[in-house]
């Protein structure tokens, strides 16, 4: 079976496990005319902000109106899965991965945006970092997605609840150290001693699993392509994982992902947080319940010196789209400095989509608002864990957070259920591991030979 047969496989294959697509989104604007441009993207509070500054600064200087369908984190990947296999051409932009541009691009679901960055000197592709651009590069080496923010992770920490309890975080800590500070903080102030994604999703709980699977020793495959989600490496990580969540984590972790604990965090309800370095500027923001009380150190770690993982959410352009010249405008727009220095102006530095661009960095007014963190943030978005080597034992794929294979989608998906079922309490690690060793040994029967 081809590649592309088997892409378009996975994504039926999500459709039977059970993901259910949203509609909301999809209507045309006020007055019944369509909109120029529709973008899908994930929900999150940065592409809020280029959402409500999207009519008065970009359609008003392009006359381009745009829609947008923004959607949680799964349902918009399962939409997307389903719009470009299909080459419906719904959507003209989405934002896409580093998972998803490597695939999508090798089966022409992307149209390639090397012509719009040469004839558009303005857009300073030099200024992108240099490892995403790679991340968004196909297999042909030509570009197809422009990052609109990048990340890494790291540890965040409340320093008030640190000191009220003489607690000391060390600043490059190993999990351990992380596991023993969650259980003496626990309960300050009504904290959870640390918030983890628990909620099913490979994008989701299986993000910071992975990063912990990586540097307690373990991999999904050997060199030959056989599981190895049972052997005790893998086994000891998800078992610290999910030990961690259910003593010192926060309630109903298995309901919760990146945006449940960042609102959990936010509101005071937790003394620690491991998640991405785009969470800081909410964290930092006005409002915030716990802005300037906050520490930043590099993710946890175990057997390897890095763990911290590499993520950008990117636009893409849908090869079927008829407005691939308008479509280049919004994304020529939304990357640009020029959109950073809008957000920083109009609504404050620390909500800039930043990990993505050099000159963010040597802005001096991004550093006094992000001085908190701003170091750590670069530090994680060019120095994370290698995605070809991220871990200690040999491995047959790439990534960090993710496996670098078609199958993953469905694969990640499914396991992802199995942990976040022994973090509800609902069956052992040993017994969600079994289940996950069938199916991942299953899915890659055609690496073997099989």
């Amino acid at each position: 079976m081809n590649r592309s047969r088997l892409v378009r496989a996975a994504v039926a294959a999500t459709a039977v496990a059970g993901l259910v697509l949203v509609g909301c989104g999809d209507t045309d604007p006020p007055g019944g005319e369509r909109a120029d441009l529709s973008v899908l993207a994930t929900d999150v509070p940065q592409i809020q902000t280029l959402k409500k500054l999207t009519k008065k600064y970009f359609t008003a200087e392009t006359g381009i109106t745009v829609d947008y369908t923004l959607l949680p984190e799964n349902e918009a990947r399962e939409r997307m899965n389903r719009e470009f296999a299909t080459q419906a051409g719904t959507h003209d932009v989405a934002s896409v991965s580093a998972y998803e541009v490597p695939i999508y691009s090798d089966n022409g679901w992307l149209a390639p945006l090397d012509p719009y960055v040469k004839a558009d000197k303005d857009f300073d592709q030099d200024d992108v970092f240099p490892n995403l651009a790679s991340s968004l590069t196909g297999e042909d080496g030509r570009l197809y997605a422009e990052p609109f923010y990048g990340e890494g992770s790291f540890l965040m920490y409340r320093k008030d609840l640190f000191r009220k309890d003489g607690l000391t975080m060390p600043p490059d800590p190993t999990w351990q150290q992380v596991a023993d500070l969650a259980a003496r903080v626990d309960g300050t102030d009504g904290a959870s001693g640390i918030c983890l994604r628990g909620l099913p999703g490979w994008g989701q709980n299986l993000a910071p699993v992975n990063t912990v699977v990586n540097t307690f020793g373990g991999s999904w495959y050997d060199m030959d392509w056989n599981a190895r989600l049972t052997s005790p490496e893998f086994k000891k990580a998800v078992t610290f994982y999910v030990d961690l969540l259910r003593s010192h984590g926060q309630p109903g972790a298995e309901r919760m992902g990146v945006l449940e604990i960042l609102d959990r965090f936010v509101a005071g309800k937790c003394a620690m947080m491991y998640d991405a370095t785009s969470l800081a500027s909410s964290i930092e923001a006005d409002g915030s319940s716990v802005k300037g009380k906050v520490g930043y150190v590099p993710a946890p770690h175990d057997r390897t010196e890095k763990a911290g993982w590499l993520w950008t959410w990117a636009w893409g352009i849908q090869q079927a789209s008829d407005n691939k010249d308008a479509a280049w405008e919004f994304i020529s727009w939304a990357s640009s400095k020029e959109y950073q220095e809008l957000v920083g102006q109009e609504v404050g530095w620390t909500a800039a989509p930043a990990g993505n661009r050099k000159s963010l960095y040597a802005n001096p007014e991004y550093q006094q608002a992000a001085g908190a963190w701003y170091r750590q943030e670069y530090t994680a978005a060019t120095d994370s864990a290698d995605p070809k080597n991220p871990g200690v034992a040999p491995r047959p794929y790439t990534g960090i957070g993710f496996l670098g294979i078609p199958e993953f989608a469905v694969l990640g998906t499914a396991v992802s259920q199995q942990i976040a079922a022994a973090i509800a309490g609902q069956q052992s690690v040993d017994t969600a591991l079994d289940k996950s060793q069938d199916l991942a040994q299953a899915a890659a029967a055609k690496y073997r030979g099989e």
